[in-house]
């Protein structure tokens, strides 16, 4: 079902239908304002195509116009070059529209009543933080290369930290405080910070969270860092054993030194979800990241200037680093701090109608869980000012679709969309040169050349297949941290397949040319679009002495829903009361995440393995999606069979949909 189509009137009035004509004129081409026409140069023409990106958004501000031959200095897969000879700096990109008098932050915070009214922050003051912050960083010590750590929120400070980061050529790193002191040091003992920003506590969903404790772990476990910033959010006369005030950090406001770096400069490191061993640490680069969110946010999403963008995300999820790199286009950055849906439901909406907001960003299961309780934003909140809603983190049912233009509003744009932390973007997205159809995504992102394979290797459409791309992408991992060799990230993506990015995921291109995604292909927990690996669950729960193996799966549903069960084995003398179910959900909360507790705890007689000791999570998830035994595993490769079939029988008596 058609949902919403474009006019030759809106799309000319586009950025990407702009862009498309300006290409052709520059180029003597006929692209037209043919969506599929501009992909398939954009993927078969990766030097005109970032070079033209380039251009149109000024990213190497003064210099010669970009060349096609200065783009890609090699374009294998990994390792591709991409302008080697150039310089920039994302922080100097982004707050380089200062002058404009309309705020670059809007911050709206959880209370104990609800939610506080909005508060500003101007170009100005954005920049001068940022400057003073960096001069921070470097009267520390900090230089190119060192690294940042953010134990922070989702709020300005958060923002603030990051860009004066980028700024000195510092790498920063950040994690949500709602992760436990295991999973943090996990992910922060690998990169060695110098700095680190951290805050005391928390509000989430009414209630305080009080984080000094983890803070002071973090401190005592982190022998590298030689300063720690403390940022008060519960305690404001307190700060962390020989900190450094986040007030004092930012009080000499100034312009900032922006360091020229190489387009290839590292800009952080973010986390895979650690589904075997220790969380990857990715790090993507200055330049690719500046390319590809201009060419997302503004050819896709189609902000700039005027519009006020939101993505409700947590400092964990890539999505607040796509949020917070908005600005490069001149938007307003909108940034949540609480619960998605305190104190009600439709919070997100209650907070874009505060804030003006014209592009709303979240998660399915969020849109999802407004449908099914029968909400209806568009009656309730004032939302004349929303143009765009975008969704990711699991696929979105046709139904939800038809629900937000029902009850949100029936001429907003609405984008259903799938990337990767591995990326830093998305390779399935939205463009309002395409009609929006209930329950597809309209497209093979500009620059990715996507398609979907099967076993042997070979493209097919109209059925399911791995998710690959067999073009270089400028957002790309650069390298794996300590991972010299390379093999780690090879590994990752580039099996069994060399030279080509197998991300993981299911993916079906329809004949129209519209994409269904049906979820993970590896074993990744993604709830609400936040993923994390099942080694941080398993490590939390396995502490408990009444527990002698465990499994975890994440179930994606046909109906939209996600369904997330903990298989325990019990340890002889042991058995599944509520007290230990308790346990096992506070080891989880406590440990590894809040948002990660499982739906379920079901006892089992065992858990099966590979004949290498590898837990057989994806082939499991797959029972439970209502594929055949048969095809769903390899009997022949399991450690014990007879334990694998009362899998076989659950997900049977589930139904297994």
């Amino acid at each position: 079902m058609t949902l919403w189509s474009p006019t030759p009137e809106s799309i000319a009035a586009s950025q990407l239908g702009r862009f498309a004509a300006w290409v052709d004129e520059r180029r003597g081409l006929s692209l037209g304002q043919d969506y599929d026409a501009v992909w398939a140069w954009s993927t078969s023409h990766l030097d005109q195509f970032w070079a033209d990106v380039a251009t149109w958004f000024d990213v190497f501000e003064g210099e010669e116009p970009v060349r096609d031959d200065e783009v890609l200095g090699s374009r294998t897969m990994p390792g591709a070059q991409w302008f080697p000879e150039r310089t920039l700096n994302l922080a100097q990109l982004a707050l380089r529209h200062a002058t404009d008098e309309r705020p670059a932050i809007v911050a709206v915070r959880e209370t104990a009543e609800g939610l506080a009214e909005p508060e500003e922050l101007s170009w100005a003051d954005l920049r001068g933080q940022v400057g003073a912050f960096a001069a921070t960083l470097r009267r520390l010590g900090v230089q190119r290369g060192d690294r940042v750590a953010g134990y922070l929120p989702n709020v300005p400070e958060a923002v603030v930290a990051f860009l004066g980061c980028a700024a000195v050529g510092a790498v920063w790193s950040a994690c949500a405080p709602d992760f436990g002191p295991r999973a943090v040091l996990d992910r922060f003992a690998q990169i060695e910070p110098v700095v680190l920003v951290a805050v005391d506590g928390y509000r989430f969903g009414g209630r305080e969270h009080d984080r000094r404790d983890v803070v002071a772990q973090l401190q005592a476990s982190l022998p590298t860092v030689r300063t720690t910033i403390g940022l008060p959010r519960l305690f404001p006369d307190e700060l962390p054993v020989g900190a450094l005030a986040w007030a004092d950090a930012v009080v000499d406001v100034q312009p900032p030194v922006f360091e020229a770096l190489p387009f290839d400069h590292p800009l952080w490191i973010v986390y895979s979800s650690g589904t075997t061993g220790l969380p990857k640490g990715i790090v993507h680069g200055h330049g690719g990241v500046a390319v590809e969110q201009l060419k997302q946010a503004g050819l896709h999403i189609d902000i700039g200037p005027g519009d006020r963008f939101s993505w409700y995300a947590s400092t964990a999820w890539i999505m607040w680093n796509i949020a917070a790199c908005s600005l490069l286009t001149g938007a307003t950055l909108v940034v949540h701090d609480g619960a998605p849906g305190f104190p009600s439901l439709d919070a997100q909406f209650a907070v874009a109608a505060r804030c003006g907001t014209t592009y709303l960003g979240t998660s399915a299961g969020y849109l999802t869980a407004c449908e099914k309780a029968g909400l209806r934003p568009g009656d309730d909140h004032d939302l004349a000012a929303l143009a765009g809603i975008g969704s990711t983190g699991s696929p979105l049912p046709a139904s939800t679709f038809e629900w937000v233009y029902d009850a949100v509003k029936p001429d907003v744009f609405l984008g259903s969309l799938s990337g990767g932390t591995d990326v830093a973007t998305g390779f399935i997205g939205s463009s309002l040169l395409l009609p929006v159809v209930a329950g597809e995504l309209q497209r093979p992102m500009l620059g990715v050349a996507a398609a979907s394979w099967d076993e042997q290797g070979q493209p097919v459409v109209g059925e399911l297949g791995e998710l690959v791309v067999t073009e270089p992408m400028p957002t790309m991992p650069l390298y794996f941290w300590a991972d010299p060799s390379g093999e780690r990230y090879r590994e990752a993506y580039f099996e069994p397949w060399p030279g080509v990015w197998r991300h993981g995921d299911w993916l079906e291109i329809l004949p129209t040319g519209s994409c269904i995604i049906t979820g993970r292909s590896d074993s990744t927990l993604n709830r609400g679009g936040v993923r994390m690996g099942t080694a941080d669950l398993y490590a939390a729960v396995e502490s408990i002495p009444a527990i002698a193996d465990c499994v975890v799966l994440g179930v994606e549903q046909r109906d939209g829903g996600y369904w997330m069960p903990l298989f325990v084995q019990l340890a002889p003398g042991f058995e599944l009361t509520d007290a230990l179910v308790a346990e096992i959900r506070e080891a989880v909360k406590r440990d590894a995440s809040p948002r990660h507790v499982p739906d379920e705890v079901l006892v089992v007689p065992g858990v099966p393995h590979t004949r290498t000791g590898k837990r057989l999570e994806v082939p499991l998830k797959r029972l439970f999606q209502g594929v055949p035994p048969e095809k769903a595993l390899n009997m022949g490769a399991v450690d014990d069979a007879e334990v694998v079939q009362h899998y076989v029988r659950l997900a049977a008596d589930r139904g297994a949909r």
